[in-house]
Formats: C-alpha cells, sequence, structure tokens
C-alpha cells in the first residue's frame, strides 16, 4: 500500500512537508570520518580477491612500463656505439613486446576496477535504500526529498567513480612514483639530486590547495542536492506552481540553487589554474637541471648517453604520475565527500522493530495530545478525541487548522510531542511500525504507480499472517495460502471491490501487464484505485482519508468515490475534509480552529448550536450555490 502525504496550499504544497506550521526540509547529517575508515576496512574486507587481482595487475604493468625507458636507453647508446642491425631489431621488438605486455595487463586491471566499481554501486545504493525504507515517514518528510535523491544517485555516481577510477590510478600513480624515483637512483644517483628542485612547488602549492578545494566540495554536493530537490519539487508540484501563479517565483529559486553551484565550480576551477601549473613547474625544473647537469656529467664522464637518455625519460614520466596522484587525490576527495553523505543516513534513527506493544481492540483514543514540527512552536494543542471501532468522523476546519497534522498523527506519520494516542489500549510510540500499518492507513489525493506490473503493484503489501482476522478480500486470513504469496483470485476479488477488474482484463497481459513504463497510461483516477486495491489487501482496520480526490475532475472522482465506498465498508474511518459536501453521512464532526477540536457532534448538533460548523456551513453552501 501506498502512504503519502500532501496538504495546504500555496507554495508550502510544492515542499516535501506542506503540513501548516511545518518548517523547511533540514538536511541529513554527515558521517565522520571514522565511519569512512569503518566503511573502507569493510569493503577491503568483503573484496580481498578482487582487490588483489586489480592491484597486481596494475603493479605488473608499471614494472612493464618501467622497463621501456631503460630499453630505450640502452637502444640509443647502442647505436651511438655502432652496434650491429642484428642487435638493435632485438633491443626494438623487445620494447615493442613490453609496450604491448603493458596495454594488455593495463587492459585487465581497468576490467577489474570497472567490475568493482560497479559492484560498489549496486551494494551501496541497494544498501541506501534498505535504510531509507526503515526511516520513520515524519524524517523523510522533514529531510526533503531532494537530498534523499542526490544522496542515492549523484553521490553514489561519485563514490563509484572513486572506487572505479580514483583509487586504482591514485595507487598506480604513487607505485610509479615511487618505482621511478628507485630506478633513477640505481640509473644515476648524481643526477637524481635534482628532483629537489622541485618539490617545494608540488608540496606548497598542495599545502594550499587542498582544504580550500576540499571545503569546496562539500559545499558543492549540497548545493547541487537543493538544486535536484527545487527541480523534484517544481515538477511534483507543477499543478500548484500554476494554478497558484508561482513559476516566476519557483525559477527564481531553482536559478539562485543553480547559481550556487556555478559559483561554487568557478571558485573549484580558480584553485585548479593555480595548482596545476605549479605542478607542471615541480617536473620542468628539474627537466632542465638535468639536460644542463647531463651535459657536464657526460663531458666529465661520471655518465654516459644510455644513463642521460633514461634519466630525462624518466623525469618526463613523472609528470604524469604526479598529476595524476594529487589530482585523482582531490578526486578521491570528492568521493569522501559523496560518501560522508551517504553514510550519514545511517545516523539517522530507524523505525522500531517488530517487537513492539499489540492493540486489544479497535477503539483509538487521544488524551492531551500537543504536536508541533519544531521545538517551541506548537501546532496542535491538547486534543482529546475518542474513536470508536467502525465509527465514521470528519475532521473539518479552515485552512491551517491542523486538520491535515491530526491525520499524520493518527497515521502514525509523525508522534505527538506530548500526551498520548493509543489504539486499542496500545501507545502508537510503542508499536512497531509493521504493527502500526496494519492498523491504520493513510490515503491521500496522490498515490504512486509504480514500473511494473499490474500484479506488482497490488501486492506491494505483505501478506497478513493467518492468525490477524481481518476484513480482506479473500474472506478470513486463515484461508491464506501458507507459502505467503497472494493468488490469483485475491487480487481479481480486490480488483472487482475498486471496480477496476474490467480495466485491468482490457490489457494486453492482465494483471502481468507492464504499467507506468510509457506503454500503459494510468490515469490518476485508476492510480487512485490501485492504491485501494492495494488498502484492501492490506485490511487495516482504520483508515484517514486526507482529501483523497481533491486533485481530480468531477467524472473521476466519482468514480474512486464508489471504488472507496467499497473500501470503507466495516472500518473506522477518519475524513480530512477541505470540502463540505459529504460531511453529512459522518457520524460525527470534529470542527478543528488554531489546533484545536472546538465544537464536536453530528451535521444537525452542530448547525443548532450556530457556532465555527455553522459559519464554515454556511459559507461553503453560499460559494455552492455560486
Amino acid at each position: 500500500m501506498t502512504i503519502q502525504t500532501t496538504d495546504s496550499t500555496g507554495e508550502g504544497a510544492v515542499r516535501t512537508a506542506a503540513a501548516p506550521g511545518a518548517p523547511e526540509p533540514d538536511r541529513l547529517p554527515l558521517a565522520r570520518q571514522q565511519d569512512v575508515r569503518r566503511w573502507l576496512r569493510e569493503f577491503v574486507r568483503r573484496n580481498p580477491g578482487r582487490i588483489s587481482a586489480m592491484l597486481a595487475l596494475f603493479g605488473l604493468a608499471l614494472v612493464a612500463e618501467l622497463v621501456g625507458p631503460r630499453l630505450l636507453g640502452y637502444l640509443v647508446e647502442s647505436v651511438q656505439k655502432d652496434t650491429t642491425v642484428h642487435r638493435v631489431d632485438l633491443v626494438a621488438l623487445a620494447f615493442v613486446a613490453v609496450l604491448a605486455a603493458q596495454a594488455v595487463l593495463s587492459g585487465f586491471a581497468r576490467a577489474q576496477t570497472t567490475l568493482l566499481g560497479e559492484k560498489v554501486l549496486a551494494e551501496t545504493r541497494e544498501s541506501f535504500v534498505r535504510r531509507v525504507m526503515r526511516l520513520p515517514l515524519g524524517t523523510v518528510e522533514s529531510v526533503g526529498t531532494g537530498d534523499l535523491l542526490s544522496r542515492a544517485t549523484s553521490d553514489v555516481d561519485r563514490l563509484n567513480e572513486g572506487i572505479r577510477l580514483a583509487m586504482p590510478r591514485i595507487l598506480l600513480a604513487a607505485v610509479t612514483l615511487a618505482l621511478t624515483v628507485v630506478a633513477m637512483l640505481l640509473t644515476s644517483p648524481l643526477l637524481s639530486l635534482v628532483l629537489i628542485t622541485g618539490l617545494p612547488f608540488a608540496v606548497l602549492s598542495t599545502r594550499w590547495y587542498r582544504p580550500r578545494a576540499t571545503s569546496g566540495y562539500e559545499r558543492l554536493l549540497a548545493d547541487e542536492a537543493d538544486v535536484l530537490a527545487s527541480t523534484h519539487e517544481t515538477v511534483r508540484g507543477a499543478a500548484s506552481v500554476e494554478a497558484l501563479g508561482l513559476a516566476r517565483r519557483r525559477t527564481a529559486r531553482h536559478g539562485a540553487a543553480v547559481g550556487r553551484v556555478v559559483g561554487h565550480r568557478r571558485r573549484i576551477t580558480w584553485l585548479q589554474t593555480v595548482w596545476y601549473p605549479s605542478l607542471d613547474l615541480s617536473t620542468m625544473i628539474p627537466m632542465a637541471l638535468t639536460l644542463l647537469a647531463g651535459g657536464a656529467a657526460y663531458r666529465q664522464g661520471w655518465a654516459g648517453l644510455a644513463e642521460i637518455t633514461a634519466m630525462m625519460l624518466y623525469i618526463q614520466g613523472l609528470n604524469g604520475p604526479l598529476v595524476e596522484l594529487l589530482s585523482w587525490t582531490d578526486e578521491l576527495q570528492v568521493g569522501n565527500a559523496a560518501l560522508r553523505r551517504i553514510l550519514g543516513v545511517e545516523r539517522l534513527p530507524v523505525e522500531r522493530a517488530q517487537d513492539g506493544a499489540v492493540p486489544d481492540g479497535r477503539r483509538i483514543r487521544l488524551r492531551d495530545v500537543r504536536f508541533g514540527y519544531e521545538e517551541g512552536r506548537e501546532v496542535l494543542h491538547g486534543i482529546d478525541l475518542e474513536i470508536a471501532p467502525g465509527e465514521r468522523i470528519a475532521v473539518v476546519g479552515t485552512s491551517g487548522a491542523g486538520k491535515s497534522t491530526l491525520g499524520k498523527l493518527l497515521a502514525g506519520v509523525h508522534h505527538p510531542t506530548t500526551g498520548v494516542l493509543e489504539i486499542g489500549g496500545a501507545a502508537v510510540t510503542a508499536m512497531s511500525v509493521e504493527t502500526l500499518r496494519r492498523e491504520v492507513a493513510l490515503v491521500t489525493q496522490e498515490n504512486h504507480v509504480f514500473a511494473g506490473s499490474v500484479r506488482g503493484n497490488l501486492t506491494l503489501p505483505e501478506k497478513p499472517h493467518e492468525q490477524d482476522g481481518g476484513n480482506g478480500p479473500g474472506g478470513a486470513r486463515g484461508s491464506v495460502p501458507r507459502d505467503g504469496s497472494w493468488s490469483d483470485d485475491e487480487l481479481w476479488a480486490a480488483l472487482e471491490t475498486v471496480g477496476l477488474a474490467d480495466w485491468v482484463r482490457a490489457l494486453p497481459e492482465g494483471l502481468d501487464t507492464g504499467i507506468a513504463t510509457g506503454n500503459v497510461d494510468v490515469s490518476p483516477a485508476v492510480a487512485q484505485q490501485l492504491a485501494l486495491a492495494r488498502l484492501l489487501l492490506a485490511d487495516p482496520h482504520t483508515l484517514v482519508l486526507d482529501e483523497a480526490t481533491a486533485l481530480m475532475d468531477t467524472t473521476a472522482s466519482r468514480q474512486v468515490e464508489r471504488s472507496m465506498a467499497a473500501l470503507l465498508e466495516g472500518r473506522s474511518v477518519i475524513s480530512i475534509v477541505h470540502r463540505l459536501d459529504s460531511v453529512q453521512d459522518a457520524d460525527r464532526i470534529a470542527v478543528m480552529d488554531g489546533g484545536r477540536i472546538v465544537e464536536i457532534g453530528s451535521h444537525r448538533e452542530l448547525l443548532a448550536l450556530d457556532g465555527a460548523y455553522a459559519r464554515l456551513w454556511s459559507s461553503w453552501s453560499a460559494a455552492a450555490r455560486i
């Protein structure tokens, strides 16, 4: 079944937390560096074979790469000493063989890193989604979907790049630098001293660049999440944006978010325009000095052409690994920032485990319930309400009175700040989320259709246990198959109940037809009916309806209301009502104002009071006649 939240008008309608009084979405926390190190240790522990194979292949490729300059230097010296053509050919063939071996070994090494990176990509995303699915709905609302989406998509992609590209290249560059320096020392210890002249350019520029770039990347990722959030919220709330004339405001907000990202990128690019030339100088200056010192050493007989040629090639070859080492270390900083964002979700508390209080009955009782989205700002003030099993209650009031917030508390999206909310004598805060979802479900005007088959969309609810009684379409729950799967008869019964069976029969493959994939159009009314069929299968005893047909046209609204009538039979119903056309059918009507229930009674009783409800009814009736 789907549980979603939406309420309010105005710009709040396109925000994640849209209820009156709700704050702007919070940012998810960042993981600590010790969490990152723990993750890396676990990553190495889980993948020792592939990591070892990758390092071995890169090491062999590196050895082949270092042999090349030495062979080329030997070839130059052999030509200078008038060696035979046969020897030159042998050295040239050996050089070509070394290059070929280096290319093959590098290809296999890159293949291993790609496989490793894709494995990390899949495991990280799966772990992230599993964790997010265990978060309380109130937490998901408060942080905003944009931040969650960016961490599950772009941040995971950056982590994948860090694992697949940055880590092996850093290791390869570091080993290349170390072995190249060793090779230089073995070739000519005297000429190797010129390397010292390049160290200040590499060390000082990197110490200047690194802290500035790291903080810049962290701000960049955070602001990129804001861009994604702005895009998602604007698209999701497009109808409200258009209806309320908010297009210019949303465009300005999105433009500001993009501008911050561009500013961070421009700042990082400027830092790199200073850093990269300094890295080039760290090898260019030693190369120039090697030419001068090499010429003097050759005249004095301290070095031959083979040594000087090899040294020039080695120093020239240092520039690539040095720049790669430091630049990919820079990329690894981006991966580190991304990993801190991904692992930050682990710091959020998850919903309760399966063990918890079990209701004894279906009576709902609220005693002095208070709630605020943030400390010091209460939205609900001292709510007292009792709902008998099977009772239908309509909650009415002006915009911002707290109706939807009350509905979210009843559905367990949020928990009371103070006071007691009980179902069957058990406090909602003491129940496991699985128990609570079986007891109460929230139905809104927005319901998601998942890409997949009709069957896949219907069987999202977990099948109730045999001992749980219920009102499900398959009859008593004791007849549920032992394998825990939904039978076709049960699915068709649910579709028949909500009036959607004929629509599904008309599809090419019936229950197994793919929907939400571009092939089959799913209208808002059909999406709502699918959600109602899911709820019928899940069989909660209490439904909280938050204006479930408000966004539909009249025809679709009547179609869904007919489907809903079958679902409501035998269940407790709390209807959050913004239009008063259906409140007369309720057993009782609760009138909210300023976060309090100011009146409660039947339609006739409240009209006789001539109070808040009477004024609402009079105002609505006058508007309906126009």
